[in-house]
This record gives structure tokens, sequence and C-alpha cells, in this order.
């Protein structure tokens, strides 16, 4: 086991470097200057040069993604252009309001997954059809903000619970449809016909042989889940007013915030790199023959 684990890892490095190249890439290719978002629309060109020098923009490519490798390799992150904090410490805190939401709408996907049907509507509009619904006609919602979980469980569970569920909500037809098509895959096989010979109760035979052997598939799905909720959640927490990661890199890249938009990438990326870790780790623990045949 610890041998995939250790193998997930040094194969995720990779990706890391990919994605926080693409992303220190794609952000001085999009249109927009951080000098004028900072100064406002009145600065001369003297002030602007100023400010572009003051955050080593006027630097060459090369010489400022050396800049900001050698930043991380000391677990610097920089400084958010607009909000003058570390990157860091600010992602730290928005990150964790974005993963217990993700994780609220995975229970819900999994409490409900395998027995709902498909409902295919975008996120957005399903936020903003329980909005109407459950906080301006029977007002038993908030309409948006947050509370965190650690301050007030129940305060948490009435913000939560609508962002939660138009994430949730897209999710169950993927979990149901692939644990349905699994389970009846599994259920043809000779060891579940040889166990019902045997006289072993349907529960028996559908919980401890064919559920079992049905989990690395549903595992995976799990997996796709998660990212989905991570990366759906952009649009959630802006619509439901949620001070997460979503948000943050909503505001960041409308603002050219350079640091906190590749930071806050980085970061999330890696949280998914490691949901990929665990699954992985779940395969071998379900099924020993991944161990071997890694190995």
């Amino acid at each position: 086991m610890w041998g995939v684990a250790l193998r997930s890892i040094l194969g995720s490095l990779p990706v890391l470097l990919i994605v926080s190249l693409i992303t220190f890439g794609l952000m001085r290719l999009i249109p927009g200057d951080p000098a004028a978002a900072i100064a406002g629309m009145s600065a001369t060109a003297d002030q602007l040069a100023l400010i572009r020098k003051d955050l080593g923009l006027d630097e060459p490519f090369v010489v400022q993604l050396v800049k900001w490798y050698g930043g991380l390799l000391q677990g610097n992150l920089g400084r958010s252009i607009l909000m003058g904090q570390d990157v860091l410490q600010v992602t730290l805190i928005r990150l964790p309001v974005t993963i217990a939401l993700a994780m609220y709408a995975l229970v819900l996907t999994l409490l409900l997954g395998m027995v709902s049907g498909i409902i295919s509507v975008p996120n957005f509009f399903l936020g903003l059809l329980m909005i109407l619904l459950f906080a301006v006609h029977l007002g038993w919602l908030p309409t948006g903000g947050y509370i965190p979980l650690w301050q007030d469980p129940i305060g948490w569970l009435r913000t939560s619970t609508m962002p939660a569920l138009s994430l949730a909500l897209l999710q169950m037809g993927l979990l149901a449809r692939i644990t349905r098509s699994t389970m009846l895959e599994v259920l043809r096989q000779d060891y579940i016909r040889t166990a019902r010979a045997k006289g072993l109760p349907r529960r028996v035979v559908v919980v401890k042989h064919a559920l079992t052997n049905a989990l690395i598939p549903i595992t995976t799905v799990v997996g796709i889940i998660i990212s989905l909720s991570i990366s759906g959640a952009v649009v959630t927490e802006s619509l439901f007013s949620i001070p997460g990661m979503g948000q943050l890199l909503t505001q960041a890249v409308l603002n050219r915030d350079y640091p906190m938009v590749q930071g806050g990438l980085l970061l999330t990326t890696t949280f998914l790199v490691l949901v990929n870790i665990l699954v992985d780790i779940a395969y071998a623990i379900l099924d020993p023959r991944v161990r071997y045949e890694r190995s």
C-alpha cells in the first residue's frame, strides 16, 4: 500500500509543475493590467510604470517565473496584489470553507445518489430555484452568507445546505448510474451464482460479495465527484456569497491578482491530487491485486 502511495505522489509532481506553469503563463496572456487595477483609471503612465516595477511585472517572463518557483521552494506563494496579504495565509483560510462545502455535497450525494435518477440542470440555475423556494417563498433558509462550522454547527447547516444540495443533486445521477450498472455486472458473475446456490441470504450476497467488488469503480466516481464539487464551487460560492476559494479566485481573476490566482489554483490542485492519491490507496485496500500489479 505504501508503495502505491509513493508512486502516486511521485506521479503527481509533474502534474503540479505543469498546472503551475500553465497558470503562470495564462495570467500573463489575459488582457488587463494589475497596475491599472491598483492605481485606477486616472493614473499616469509614470505611476503605472512605477507600480509595475514595484510588483516585478516589468521583468522578463522567465525571470518572473524563476523567482516564483524559487519562492515556492521556500513555501512562499507571494503576496496578493490587491489585498496586500500573504497568499498562503489567505488561501488556507478560504480553502477549508470550500472543502467543507464539497464534503457536505459528497455526503448528500452518497446518501441519495444510489437511489436517485439523473437531474441535468446547471448548478447556478438549480441554486436560483432553491433560493426562490426555500429562502424567498418558504423562508426556511437564508439566501446567502456563511457561518463557519466550528463557530455554530446549526448556523453552518442553514447556510451550507442549499449550496451543497445544488452541487450534490448534479452528481447523484452519475453515482446512481455507475452504482447500478456496476452492481448488475457483478451480480452476473459466477461467484455470485455460487454464493446464491449455497443458500446465502440475499442481503449477504449483495452487501458482502457484490457491493465489495463493485466499490472500485464507485470509488473512482467518488474521486471525480469531489473534483467536480470543488470546481463547481466557483459558481456556487459566488451565487450564495460564501467566502471560499471559488469566490476568492473569481475576484482575483477579475482584478488580475496574479499571485492570488497562481497560489490559489496551485493549492486547490494540490488538494485534488491528494484526493487522487487517497483513491489509489483505497484501490490497494479494496483489491489486493492492485498492489501486486503495481509492484
